[in-house]
Formats: structure tokens, sequence, C-alpha cells
């Protein structure tokens, strides 16, 4: 257990109650000071979210990604790694593309919440300890991998860009598992007319199915251009 003059001030970003609770008396039984913030609390916005977790002053932060409906816990991770706040994110994600940006945006280590509690205790410690927590080889792999995945993301947007208004309307109802007998109807068009519109689709998208269309369209849902969709 810590000296008294060494405790170190653990703040935990959690939605989930049980979990948040097992986290709080668990490193409270091991001396350790511990704030839990409320992320279910009326009025809280994302910025409010920051503030709770800086005022409690802490050393390390135990950071869930997903937390609710109404917020998500990477963008706290710059910010909180810049003022000299160690994050260490505890996720039920196993996005690993995830977890090489949250390394990216400076997080110590991103931990499973099937990991033993004893690893998110041990990894306190060695925080404390002022010792590195995540081996630099994986922590680059997983840089790198967040960074491929980013570019590929990118090169799909640009690429769906690139569809003219009718063809995003075609894919979307592709995306909805239409064939093309069905999208023919649904536009007052012949089905040759359909099918040469999906083959400029997937030409443009450097894809060879409808399918694989289909998931780059689901990829890049996000950010692709608006898409016209009929009433």
């Amino acid at each position: 257990m810590p000296r008294h003059g060494s405790l170190t001030r653990v703040t935990i970003v959690e939605d989930h109650a049980l979990f948040a609770e097992a986290l709080e008396l668990a490193i409270t039984l091991q001396g350790h000071v511990v704030h839990r913030v409320d992320t279910a609390a009326e009025g809280l916005s994302q910025n409010r979210l920051l503030t709770e977790v800086l005022v409690s002053r802490p050393t390390v932060v135990l950071l869930d990604l997903q937390l609710g409906s109404s917020f998500h816990g990477m963008p706290l991770i710059r910010p909180l790694s810049q003022v000299g706040i160690a994050v260490v994110v505890v996720t039920g994600s196993v996005d690993r593309f995830g977890w090489g940006e949250a390394l990216f945006n400076g997080a110590r280590t991103v931990l499973p919440k099937s990991a033993p509690l004893n690893t998110i205790l041990s990894t306190i410690r060695l925080i404390q300890e002022g010792r590195r927590v995540l081996p630099r080889d994986e922590r680059d792999r997983l840089v790198a991998d967040f960074h491929r995945y980013r570019a590929q993301e990118q090169d799909g947007r640009e690429r769906l860009a690139t569809l003219t208004a009718r063809e995003r309307e075609i894919l979307a109802e592709m995306m909805e598992g239409r064939q093309v007998r069905e999208i023919a109807q649904a536009f007052v068009v012949s089905e040759a007319t359909v099918r040469t519109q999906v083959k400029s689709i997937l030409s443009k998208l450097g894809v060879s199915s409808q399918l694989a269309a289909v998931g780059l369209a689901l990829r890049g849902r996000r950010d692709a251009p608006p898409v016209r969709r009929r009433g």
C-alpha cells in the first residue's frame, strides 16, 4: 500500500455503475484517493465533463470510451494528457483501431474490461512509480494500425464523394438490401439502367462487388456526402 505522502488520486469516468463501484472499492482499499464522475448527471455536457475531471485533480484517470449515448471518452484524452494526467482507457470495445487512436491522443495504455482487477491496480502502481505501462513496440504497432485505418477511411470518403446524386441514391437502396429489380421499380427505370449505374458505382469506389460497395459506404457513413432518399 502506498505511503500517505505518495497517495495517488484516481478519477473514474465510467457509465456502468456496478463496474465503477467495484473499481472504486478496490482502488480505495489500496489506499488511493478515488473520485467517481457521475456521467449521468443532469445537464452534463462534454466540456463540463472535462471540467468535472480536472476539478478532482487526478494523477490517474480510468476512462471508458463509451459513456452512454451522449458522450464519448476519446475527446477527453488529449486535454487531460496535455496537463500531465495519466489516462488509462478501460474499455469493453475490442476495436484495435480505437485503441490505437486513444494511444495516439496520449493515453498511457488501453485495458479491456475483461482484464483482471489486479491488472488495473498494477497499472496504477506502475504509473505511480513512473514506469512504462505499455511496451513501446506494442504502442507503436497499435498507433500505426490506427493511422492506416484513418488513411483508408479518408480514401473511402474521397471515393464516395465522386458519386453523382443518383448514384448515391442507388447506393443507399443497395445498403437497404434491395435488388436491382426493386431499385428499378422504385425509380421507374429499366433494370439495364440500374445495372449500368451500379457498375459505375463499383468502378468509382474501386470495388468488385455490391457487397464491398455497401461495406465501404457503411464505414464512411458518418462523413459521406448526404444521400437523398426517396419518400
